[in-house]
């Protein structure tokens, strides 16, 4: 007990905790934004590896930092604007469209890595962002600046969704398309830009693997995040604060996972195999969906196709 106590007042640990919450925080955002709308974004796990492949490119070819930032943010809105012909303007399954976008972007970069690199046994590196040193809190300052954009975008997203009028609008398309339509709103042009806009933060998270936790792409590096993402929002109760706590809870978890493992020893004395460590994060996660998700109000119009003219 007292040394999983001196494992949680450790420094390193919560460094680890924000490192692993960070492409959570983005990803959680994007489907957030996308979900508010009343679209159901399963395309998310594909778009963050496009978004990684593509940032780490970019910067690999020269491009700044940011650039690459950018140019995945470009790559998942393109994601987003596909997804939104799909299920908006042609009113598709949003579950068979989001799983078909995700194989897609998942092939495309794959596809487009081997046309790259034909003869390449192991991937190229790049430089990567580094550590704000300079920053006066602790923790925080071990982090790159990705990070900071992650938490700051929380609060960002938070107002923009309650205390304006465009956050307004995309929540009154998620409840009730019809009242919304009769406002004079576009149900189609307000849902398109929350895929393009959620789809973005999608593409940032996955840079976030290449650009700042690693220095390379890999395949299987997203690793199932964008559907842990996915879960989280109904942790959340489609709320950017709540959000944010389910990306820490789940990365807490995970980093201990990973502590538990390195430390050997067991659990209060008992062995465990390895396996019982790295499942850890997802049955907290699983046992926190069926507590939370039973009282959680979703958007009334999720994954509900509107046509205009409709009621």
């Amino acid at each position: 007990m007292a040394e999983l106590l001196d494992l949680l007042l450790a420094a390193p640990f919560w460094v680890a905790v924000l490192r692993i919450a960070t492409p959570l925080i983005l990803g959680t955002l994007g489907v957030l934004l996308c979900e508010r709308a009343g679209v159901l974004n399963l395309g998310i796990e594909g778009i963050m590896v496009a978004g990684a492949f593509t940032g780490w490119l970019a910067v690999y070819q020269g491009a700044s930092l940011w650039t690459g930032v950018l140019a995945a943010a470009a790559t998942g809105a393109l994601f987003g604007l596909l997804h939104a012909l799909l299920t908006v303007t042609l009113a598709l399954s949003q579950h068979v469209a989001g799983l078909g976008i995700t194989l897609l972007a998942t092939s495309l970069a794959s596809f487009a890595y081997r046309v790259s690199f034909p003869k390449v046994d192991s991937p190229p590196t790049v430089q990567t962002f580094t550590a704000m040193q300079g920053l006066p809190i602790p923790v925080l300052n071990a982090q790159t600046p990705l990070t900071l954009l992650a938490l700051l975008l929380v609060p960002a997203i938070a107002w923009g969704l309650y205390r304006t009028p465009a956050g307004l609008a995309l929540r009154m398309v998620g409840e009730n398309p019809a009242a919304a339509e009769g406002q004079g709103l576009s149900v189609a042009g307000v849902r398109t830009a929350a895929l393009v806009a959620g789809s973005a933060l999608m593409g940032v998270a996955g840079a976030f693997l290449t650009l700042s936790a690693f220095n390379a792409f890999y395949f299987n590096m997203v690793n199932g995040r964008g559907w842990v993402c996915v879960a989280l929002v109904v942790f959340a109760s489609w709320r950017p604060g709540k959000a944010l706590l389910g990306a820490l809870l789940f990365a807490f978890f995970d980093a201990l996972q990973l502590r538990l493992q390195q430390a050997g020893g067991g659990v209060f004395g008992i062995e465990l195999p390895y396996q019982a460590y790295l499942m850890l994060p997802y049955a907290m996660a699983i046992v926190a969906l069926v507590v939370v998700a039973r009282r959680a109000a979703y958007p009334q119009a999720l994954m509900k196709p509107y046509r205009k003219g409709e009621r």
